[in-house]
């Protein structure tokens, strides 16, 4: 079998994030390993043959096996999303192919050099699942995530964010809230700019690796302010859209 054949799997957990995000993980009978950073197609097909399919970045590590996680934002009049959070329960089954991508995918290797990662709302998905296997694999490459959501409550994965920055010396949280931001809160309470690129970058100890994902709009400024403004190589971004929330 191979990653664009499609395959049952079966739902073994179902985890709220947010109140807009709920983390489906599936148990697949014919799973493979994946990069961080790809993706997977999943597939509705409704009584009278009509269907809907949609791609969802993979949220577990590749370390984790036998099993995917999607952490799947709901998308106001969405037809997939709206179903996932609406009808499915650990037990069902949900059709997937994948893994699929070999563009925006990151190794934790010992060589790996210093990483930037910026995400935007449900953007933080893959970049997620860069984090955990960078965690899984024990490397502590210098690494900086910048995080552009509208509320405190969208957070995804905040508790597990926050763990991860107190634990790891070489691991820098970032949070931008760019609507309400928690009381007393003294960080940044605006929209991605240079300024908080110029400061992630400054965290790192050399140029690093770069990974940006969110709503096109975040995604073509930062990447736009990267290249020309502070000097990033243009090789050393990496883009991709997702959803339509954060910045």
């Amino acid at each position: 079998m191979n990653s664009l054949d499609w395959q049952l799997g079966t739902v073994v957990q179902v985890t709220p994030e947010t109140p807009h995000a709920k983390t489906f993980t599936l148990r697949l009978p014919h799973w493979q390993p994946h990069r961080a950073g790809q993706h997977y197609t999943l597939r509705l097909t409704a009584p009278d043959g009509y269907q809907a399919q949609r791609s969802y970045s993979i949220a577990s590590p590749p370390e984790q096996t036998g099993e995917v996680a999607f952490t799947i934002e709901l998308i106001e009049e969405g037809e997939v999303s709206g179903y996932l959070f609406e009808g499915v329960l650990p037990g069902d089954q949900l059709e997937v192919r994948g893994p699929i991508g070999g563009y925006f995918v990151w190794e934790a290797t010992p060589q790996a050099g210093p990483l930037l990662l910026v995400a935007g709302g449900s953007g933080i998905v893959p970049l997620m699942c860069m984090l955990r296997h960078r965690q899984r694999s024990g490397i502590h490459n210098p690494t900086a995530l910048l995080y552009s959501v509208r509320t405190p409550e969208e957070v995804i994965y905040a508790q597990e964010l926050r763990d991860m920055a107190q634990a790891d010396p070489l691991f820098y949280l970032q949070l931008a809230y760019t609507r309400q931001a928690p009381v007393g809160w003294t960080g940044y309470h605006r929209r991605v700019d240079e300024a908080m690129l110029q400061e992630a970058l400054g965290l790192l100890p050399s140029a690093p690796q770069c990974f940006i994902c969110g709503p096109t709009g975040l995604v073509e400024s930062a990447a736009n302010i990267l290249a020309e403004q502070l000097q990033l190589p243009a090789s050393a971004i990496h883009t991709e859209r997702f959803g339509p929330s954060g910045s």
